[in-house]
Formats: structure tokens, sequence, C-alpha cells
């Protein structure tokens, strides 16, 4: 066995694990990342991972390793950020382990991220809200449970890993109605419930009657939905509502876009971002200026306030006070 075998289940277990405390999803991300990298170079080098030293990890094959991920396997930019900032987490780590191979680290270390475009956020108008928000048959188990996520989503703006890791007891329904959950970056956060919320998410709490550790939005075999299943199932009744509703079909819908529909729908409502940063669980401000791009009535609202082209400035002049009268009645 190599010395990156070694280097790599040290970095899992001391400094991801044991020392960072990382999240199970970052885990599971970065674990991703180097089942992708080992399948990748066993194509290219014939090697098993157990067989792979630092030499077969050099600049050149984790560049080539980037871009496979783009070119064959259609990832975005983001992702292809997100892989290579997982590799550099575990470089720097073996950089103070094995200072032998320090050139051939510096060099992967030196590999830089992508930019990308960065696109308006996609968001939901009002109507289309009320238009996915019919589209679940509440005669159903399942859609009276589609129906009380998806109106939770939009109303609290809830990750879609905050929403399958809901338990009935992180849910009340009482005086001060609220949900609570252990968000990204380890963050506790309390979110309020509007009144038309609260009796759809008592009635589906009634009806799911589960114990206080399970899910509020359990999967067919009791447990808690996954987030590719809640991403199907919003996807799924996105196509449903088109039908009534035709400019969803222009939009591309995930459990996200009901985030950035929370977002807008307070941003339109006048309440400041930083606000909405709490609200969202966001660590600063910086993360949600982009819902004030996407928002065009503010920018409508600027121009109504400019003074339109080839026009003479003129002093302002009170009208007359008997055609003021004259003019309110």
């Amino acid at each position: 066995m190599t010395k990156v075998a070694p280097t790599l289940q040290g970095w899992f277990t001391q400094r991801l694990i044991g020392q960072r405390q990382a999240s199970p999803h970052t885990v599971a991300s970065y674990r991703d990342t180097f089942r992708l990298l080992f399948a990748y170079l066993a194509d290219i080098t014939g090697k098993s991972p157990a067989e792979l030293d630092f030499e077969d990890l050099d600049a050149n094959a984790i560049a080539g390793f980037l871009a496979y991920l783009e070119h064959d396997r259609g990832v975005s930019a983001a992702t292809r950020n997100a892989r290579l900032a997982a590799l550099r987490s575990m470089f720097h780590f073996a950089s103070f382990q094995h200072p032998e191979h320090a050139a051939t680290i510096a060099r992967v270390l030196a590999i830089p991220t992508k930019r990308r475009d960065r696109p308006l956020v996609t968001y939901l108008t009002s109507a289309e809200i009320d238009a996915l928000l019919a589209a679940p048959d509440r005669s159903t188990w399942i859609g009276r449970r589609d129906h009380a996520l998806i109106l939770l989503a939009v109303q609290t703006g809830l990750r879609v890993s905050e929403l399958a890791a809901l338990r009935c007891r992180d849910s009340y329904t009482g005086r001060g109605s609220h949900v609570r959950v252990f968000g990204k970056g380890r963050k506790e956060r309390v979110t309020p419930l509007t009144k038309p919320t609260v009796p759809v998410l008592q009635a589906w709490l009634d009806e799911r009657a589960g114990n206080p550790d399970e899910p509020v939005f359990p999967g067919p075999s009791g447990g808690r939905l996954g987030r590719d299943a809640i991403r199907k199932l919003i996807v799924k009744h996105a196509a449903t509502a088109a039908a009534y509703c035709p400019s969803l079909a222009t939009k591309q819908i995930g459990a996200h876009t009901l985030r950035h529909s929370c977002a807008m729908n307070l941003l339109q409502n006048g309440v400041d971002l930083a606000t909405i940063a709490l609200w969202l669980g966001h660590e600063g401000l910086r993360t949600v200026e982009h819902y004030r791009h996407a928002d065009l009535a503010i920018k409508e609202r600027a121009l109504a306030r400019t003074t339109p082209p080839n026009t003479k400035p003129r002093r302002y002049r009170p009208p007359d006070p008997i055609l003021a009268f004259l003019e309110s009645l």
C-alpha cells in the first residue's frame, strides 16, 4: 500500500471528522469526489486506488480529472470547483504529512478555480405558487403530504436537506408557531410560520401521528424522504401545474426554486436583506445580494425617479391653492 491511502484515511478521520467536525453532507461530498477520481485514474493508469502514489496524483492528472468531469460527465463549473475544493483540502493536509512530495502537492494546489456565469435566480410568482400548491391530489395521503411539504418550503425557505431532516418535534403549531432546524454550517435557527401554513401543517401532523423523532415528511416505508425524492416530487407537481399555469413550463423548477421564491417574496414586501439572510440561514449579506439583482420592480422604481432624457431641468413651483383644491374634488 502506498502513502496515499493512509494519508487519505487520516485526512477523513483526523482532519475532517475529528478536528473540523465536518457535517455528514460535507463528508459525503468529499467522499464522492475521491470515488470519482479513483475511478477516472483506474481507467487512465490501470491502477487500483491502493496502488496509486502521489506521482500518479500530479497536477496533470488532477487537471485531466477536472476536464473529464466537465466534458464527459457534464457537470457545471460550480460543481467542478466544489470537487477541486475537496482535492485542495486533502493535498493541503498531505503537504504537512509528506514534505518530500512538496513540489507535486504545490502544483496541484496552484490549480485555479474556474470562473462561472451567474444567471439570475429563478423564482415563482404568486400565481405560479398557487398553481403548484393546487397540483397535488389532496384526496390521497401522498398528495396531502406533498401539499404540506411544498407550502412549508415556499413559506419558510428551508433547504432541501433541512426539509428532509425535519422531525415532528421540530414543528410547533401553537402560539408563536415555528419550525426549528439545524442547518448548513452547524447553525440552528427558528423560522416562524404564517397563519395559512399553520392549519395545513397541523392537519398533516395529526394525520402523520409520528413519534417526536420521526420525520415530518416520511416516504412510503416510513423513513424520511431523501433529497432526490423531494426534488422529484416538486418537479412532478410543477409539470402537472404547468397545464394550468403555462409560465411554469418556461422555468427549471427544483427544491431550491421554492427557497428563492420565499426570499423574493420577503424582498418584494419590503423586508431588508439582513433579515432575509437571517431567515434563510446565510452567514452574511453577500449571499442574498443576487435577490436584489433579480427583482425587476426595484429597478423600475429607480427608473421612475430619474429625469427622462432631453428634458430641461425646471424649478419646483407649488400649485395654486385654489386650483389644488379644485383638482382634489
